[in-house]
């Protein structure tokens, strides 16, 4: 059921990518064409967290386009860096495993991908987005040393908010949240292998805040 959800997931996206201009319904003309958007917490890590063992070293960027007033198409480009398992879920108690260190992996993982990302404005500002990303993993030790490479596409499911700020609503905040789920990750060395499969490939209803800017 995980792997046919994935699927699904892809195929609607690129269902989307597949529409040109002549075959979607423009219901207004769009003020601005294109977009940037970032997670919150990526300027977060930049400045204040990078050289901590439990720092995700994290770098996301969206560069979006409206088709329309109702469908956005985007491109994702992201890299960050796993310090324990992603699957672990807040009634895992994911603070206190980050506190105590005791699920720690034995170094770190780096994943890095570029994917395709759609999203569908449903009533105002509320909207409901679909991520398919390919990655590459680089396994390491405490010190940076590679272990070996693996490979996992990445996606996601979202349900936010647009809110657009100043005189002509070119900054914007989308509070949203996500439902992520993995596959073929499944390339993990010893140290690493136990809590991966311990705690799965699935992450429901993580919070997240992203900022923007339409151009």
């Amino acid at each position: 059921m995980k792997n046919l959800f994935a699927i699904l997931l892809f195929f609607c996206t690129f269902s989307a990518f597949a529409q040109t201009d002549s075959t979607v319904v423009k219901e207004t003309e769009v003020d601005h064409k294109w977009r940037v958007v970032m997670p919150y917490i990526v300027p977060d890590e930049l400045i204040f967290g990078w050289g901590k063992r439990t720092s995700t070293q994290m770098v996301e960027l969206h560069v979006k386009r409206n088709l329309d007033n109702k469908n956005i198409i985007g491109v994702k480009f992201v890299t960050w860096r796993l310090f324990q398992p992603m699957g672990i879920t807040w009634w895992d108690g994911v603070v206190d495993k980050i506190d105590s260190g005791t699920e720690y992996y034995d170094g770190y993982l780096r994943e890095t991908g570029i994917g395709i990302t759609y999203q569908r404005m449903l009533w105002k500002g509320l909207f409901a987005a679909v991520e398919v990303v390919p990655q590459i993993q680089t396994y390491t030790d405490l010190d940076g040393n590679k272990i070996k490479n693996g490979f996992k596409v990445y996606n996601s499911l979202h349900l936010g908010y647009h809110v657009a700020f100043g005189k002509k609503k070119r900054f914007f905040i989308e509070p949203q949240v996500h439902c992520n789920q993995w596959m073929f990750d499944n390339n993990s060395p010893e140290g690493f292998k136990e809590f991966d499969d311990k705690y799965g490939n699935v992450f429901l209803f993580e919070p997240n805040l992203y900022l923007g800017w339409k151009f």
